[in-house]
């Protein structure tokens, strides 16, 4: 039997916070530092290792994490969200983004349908229009072949696909697997689609509409934007468009796409990369192949979640470190550094992951809780980051923990030789010595020059980014977020907090305001 209790309550908590905090300057940087690296490490699918030696933990602390995981039935919890359970409270709605890459538990039937089918349906039709797309069966007017995928969204139905795309395109360039180069429009400002509709040939353009509802205002204002570029030049918009969106939103029928690909209620934006929102353009871009071999990274990667020992378990080990950092050592953010330039937006899409997920102060019954649940998310590439804000990581006043990604191969198999090490083995060696600058610090009779350490941090590091891997690495986080949840016992799944701005703004546009509201209006003269 589950039952929903919140962190203050748990007797595992009491015991966390009763703990031996670890000096990390003394773990990480005294005679034992390097057994620690090869001890404190996980396996993780797609090849990817999961390092946590540079946090502040021991083997007494993961003790307590795993009775913490037992007590608060994170495994359980996670059992009866992949079976289909209501874990949405807020929205009365179940949680299914892992039925798009594949089935952990038995069937999950809602209302007569196969949810797994359904998903997997709109894999194939999506498969075929990409097969499709690439062999020239379905062209422009002219009966000449699309060569770019252009995708109009926000929130989940861009940064998640943005951020996979960007990851993959030059990896797919080396491989001969990049089939059309994507673009995304998403921001309501005017300044994003016209920059991208003049950056393309909008006749040798097909558009993917990304709207679950169908009613998302930026989405289809940038859609009429489009739609009178495309109209300009002398062509069908209904010929060079597609739909994502549900099957009971305006759009599902309409006349005005060449096809539409189908997603529910039980997937949300940020958690729908691997459903048809990230399926229809990835496919492509890169090829069906490319998009199922993502999904099976993911899907390796759920699969390690069910594990109950926590040492095996690398997304809920992450997730209770995380906690230990946020509401016992008190830590208010954490940083995403991905030494991978291909990871670029990756964090952008973190940030909407985790604090759209955990950003709440009510746990799931609507009752306040009285500590800190989901941390502040941001980050940069390395090692652009490093003569960026790393100056607040080593010195400033407030302890950031650090998430680290890096692998050994970059994707386009070119390098150089520059004062005897090439630019790969500089990148490396940057995170390594990042991770040790951090932990151990530096002695300096200066004060301005010395460096206190002790601040922790983690790294995911595999061979090579590739389709696997990423798609193990988006797993990982999406259910480190979920594990998080679960310990807060909070709603990680619906995002009130996104919904007054947009009534205001509709409130504005329809000049029905007053008040402050009214003088901003004004001031912006709308």
């Amino acid at each position: 039997m589950i039952s929903w209790k919140n962190l203050d309550t748990l007797n595992a908590y009491e015991e966390l916070e009763k703990a031996e905090h670890v000096d990390l300057v003394e773990a990480m940087c005294g005679e034992n530092g390097a057994e620690r690296v090869k001890k404190y490490s996980a396996s993780m699918a797609g090849g990817l290792t999961y390092n946590y030696a540079a946090k502040q933990v021991d083997d007494e602390i993961l003790k307590v994490l795993a009775k913490l995981a037992d007590e608060a039935q994170l495994v359980e919890k996670f059992q009866a969200l992949y079976s289909g359970e209501v874990i949405n409270t807020g929205e009365k709605r179940r949680v299914l983004h892992h039925l798009t890459r594949g089935q952990l538990g038995e069937a999950v039937v809602v209302d007569g349908v196969d949810k797994r089918n359904f998903y997997t349906e709109q894999q194939r039709k999506y498969t075929e229009l990409a097969n499709r797309v690439h062999g020239g069966e379905v062209t422009n007017a002219a009966g000449e072949k699309f060569t770019t995928v252009v995708q109009i969204g926000i929130g989940g139905s861009d940064l998640g696909p943005r951020a996979m795309y960007l990851a993959l395109e030059n990896w797919a360039k080396k491989n001969n697997t990049l089939k059309m180069e994507a673009r995304f429009i998403s921001n309501v400002d005017p300044d994003d689609a016209a920059a991208v509709l003049d950056s393309i040939d909008v006749a040798h353009s097909i558009f993917v509409l990304v709207s679950k509802s169908g009613t998302t205002l930026e989405t289809l204002t940038n859609e009429s934007f489009v739609k009178d570029a495309l109209t300009k030049a002398g062509l069908d918009p209904s010929k060079h468009m597609v739909a994502v969106t549900s099957e009971t939103s305006p759009l599902a029928k309409s006349d005005n796409y060449l096809a539409a690909f189908f997603m529910d209620d039980y997937i949300g934006g940020r958690y729908s990369s691997t459903s048809a929102v990230g399926g229809v353009i990835l496919s492509l871009a890169f090829g069906p192949k490319v998009f199922e071999d993502f999904l099976a990274g993911a899907a390796a990667e759920d699969a390690l979640s069910k594990e109950r020992n926590l040492l095996e378990n690398p997304a809920m080990l992450d997730a209770l470190i995380g906690v230990y950092e946020r509401n016992v050592l008190g830590y208010p953010s954490t940083a995403v550094l991905p030494y991978s330039q291909a990871l670029s937006r990756f964090p952008a899409h973190l940030q909407q992951l985790d604090m759209e997920s955990n950003g709440k102060s009510v746990n799931r019954f609507g009752d306040s809780v009285d500590y800190p649940t989901g941390p502040v998310i941001f980050g940069e590439p390395g090692t652009n980051g490093q003569h960026s804000f790393y100056q607040l990581l080593h010195q400033g006043t407030n302890i950031v923990p650090l998430q680290f990604v890096g692998f050994k191969n970059n994707q386009m198999g070119v390098d150089v030789v520059i004062q005897d090490s090439t630019s790969q083995q500089k990148l490396c060696a940057n995170v390594a010595a990042q991770i040790v600058a951090f932990a151990c610090g530096k002695e300096d009779e200066n004060p301005n020059k010395r460096f206190e350490g002790g601040r922790p941090s983690s790294i995911i590091i595999g061979e090579q980014l590739t389709p696997v891997s990423l798609g193990a690495l988006l797993s990982h986080f999406e259910n480190k977020v979920m594990f998080q949840g679960f310990v807060w016992n909070v709603n990680s799944f619906d995002q009130e907090g996104v919904q007054l701005g947009k009534v205001l703004a509709k409130r504005v546009l329809a000049h029905e305001t007053d008040g402050a509201l009214k003088m901003y209006s004004e001031l912006l003269d709308i």
